[in-house]
């Protein structure tokens, strides 16, 4: 078993439930499977709040999201980010900060880490090498195996400070 499926370096991912995404392939179509799979519809307005958070290329706020996207109503998209959420398109990041930010599971999106600095609370993606991933989870493995844990999948989160708040 791997926690990734990644061995190339490209943006091919294996998710929760087993489906592979290229994440230049249709985003909407693996939306839309992930939410029937949860008895939930395709709606246009979370169609539009995926439109936004893929031309984003980032993780995102709240606010930001409202801000790229004026015509959305923030409650409508808080709830519509809870259903993307539950049904496992989407990932929320915590951090210090006022707002959590949310990207794109690993289903749709290619296996990453984060950088999060505990000042600012600002969220970078960053990606470690084939032969560093492969070694983190053999030992990820190991610990789960000697626990009796079934892992599903890792994500690594540092939390330091931005060369902004340094």
């Amino acid at each position: 078993m791997s926690l990734i499926n990644n061995p190339s370096g490209g943006a091919l991912t294996t998710g929760r439930d087993g489906d592979v995404v290229h994440a230049d392939s249709d985003l909407h179509g693996a939306v839309g499977r992930h939410l029937a799979r949860h008895d939930y519809r395709y709606t246009a307005g979370r169609r539009r709040l995926v439109d936004t958070m893929a031309d984003a290329g980032k993780p995102v706020t709240l606010p930001d999201i409202i801000s790229a996207s004026p015509d959305l109503s923030p409650s409508s998209v808080y709830r519509n980010l809870d259903v993307l959420e539950r049904s496992g398109v989407v990932d929320r990041i915590t951090t210090r900060g006022d707002h959590a930010f949310f990207e794109f599971a690993e289903p749709l999106l290619s296996h990453h880490h984060h950088l999060i600095c505990i000042d600012c609370g600002i969220v970078k993606d960053f990606c470690l090498d084939d032969e560093v991933e492969k070694r983190v989870d053999r030992g990820l493995l190991e610990a789960a195996g000697e626990a009796g844990f079934t892992p599903l999948r890792h994500n690594v989160d540092l939390h330091g400070y931005c060369p902004d708040c340094k």
